[in-house]
């Protein structure tokens, strides 16, 4: 046997999965939701800070010309 990941993109097709578990053709392992990670979230501490007060004075110095 083999597992596979599968992005389900419609709630039909997730009903398909049920009956196609149902008739024990698969077996789905786990029913994840995950909630979009904000980008902020996700680069959090990435720059050091050094660079990330450049960046900003830059950005801010842009803005204002």
């Amino acid at each position: 046997m083999e597992t596979v990941l599968v992005e389900i993109s419609d709630n039909k097709a997730y009903r398909l999965l049920e009956n196609l578990e149902e008739l024990q053709v698969l077996k789905v392992l786990k029913k994840i939701i995950q909630p979009p990670q904000k980008l902020s979230e996700k680069y959090a501490g990435k720059l050091p800070s050094d660079i990330a007060d450049e960046l900003q004075d830059y950005v801010t110095q842009s803005r204002n010309e």
